[in-house]
């Protein structure tokens, strides 16, 4: 059956190829995909994973790929088509896998999209299709790891690998179980999607509750963030700036232009970062967003 590892004899060679026959069926083994020790001869046996490449040609590799029928590898997303599925490189030398639109999401925006990361298995259908199929639920709690205490508002890198309305289901780089309730992501969460996020707490499932929207002090653009660790370096926290200063000393100071030191200091007003008092002309700092992470 395709999709599996099988062992066949070799009838025939030439310069770049062997040709291993399995059943009546003859593959083709390229030589260089070769990786046992031993040097293979006409008459022999030989093992490897059998299937069919991209152009409908029955071929044997023994570069075996990272996900088979019984073992679960990680695949990059290599293309969406619509109305089939999502293509998967799994680590064969000339063929994508597809994992079929009836295994992905309803909603098109929780698809994978190019370069998504997703834990699949390989199967094979009786017309010898090769499909890929998702891990469940139960294969992330075999691998989970228990998560140390005190994680709270640690950063953790995380790969989505089911994505629901009610939020997203993750397992972070050192095999930590998380979710992220849908109020604490900008927007729907793909499936396979990688992103940074933060550990907010632990729920009753022994998950980590994690949030993938940015600190307020991440949210803060380079302007208003220079401005900020202007106004941390005064022993007062005040500067003699405010919106109606001077722009060329705005400039010579801060190196921006008026406009754009009026922008961040708006921002940062509005944000209750800091203060202005335009009768002595100064903006002051009153709530530093660091400060604030470091005491959670």
């Amino acid at each position: 059956m395709l999709g599996t590892v099988e062992k066949g004899k070799i009838i025939d060679e030439n310069e770049n190829a062997y040709y291993v026959q399995i059943d009546g069926i003859t593959y083709e083994l390229k030589k260089h995909e070769i990786t046992q020790d031993d040097i293979p001869k006409v008459g022999g046996e030989i093992e490897g994973f059998i299937y069919d490449n991209k152009h409908h040609d029955r071929e044997m590799t023994q570069f075996l790929p990272f996900a088979q029928p019984d073992q679960y590898g990680w695949g990059k997303v290599t293309e969406v088509r619509p109305g089939l599925g999502v293509f998967v490189d799994v680590g064969l030398p000339d063929k994508d896998v597809v994992l079929s639109m009836d295994d992905l999401p309803r909603e098109k925006e929780r698809w994978p999209r190019r370069d998504d990361r997703l834990l699949v298995r390989l199967e094979t259908d009786y017309k010898d299709r090769i499909w890929a199929k998702l891990a469940d639920e139960n294969i992330f709690d075999q691998l989970a790891a228990n998560f140390p205490n005190n994680m709270n508002n640690q950063n953790v890198f995380c790969t989505v690998y089911a994505s629901r309305e009610i939020g997203a289901f993750v397992l972070t780089d050192d095999y930590y179980l998380g979710f992220v309730h849908a109020s604490q992501m900008p927007r729907p969460m793909r499936l396979g999607e990688q992103f940074k996020g933060r550990v907010i707490g632990v729920s009753q499932y022994g998950r980590l509750n994690l949030s993938a929207l940015p600190r307020a002090f991440e949210e803060i653009d380079d302007d208003a963030q220079m401005i900020l660790m202007s106004l941390r370096r005064r022993e007062t926290k005040t500067l003699p700036f405010y919106d109606k200063s001077d722009a060329q000393e705005i400039k010579s100071y801060f190196g921006i232009s008026k406009s754009a030191f009026k922008r961040a200091v708006g921002h940062l007003l509005k944000d209750g970062l800091i203060e202005e008092n335009k009768d002595a002309g100064t903006i002051t700092l009153i709530k530093d967003p660091e400060e604030d992470v470091d005491d959670e």
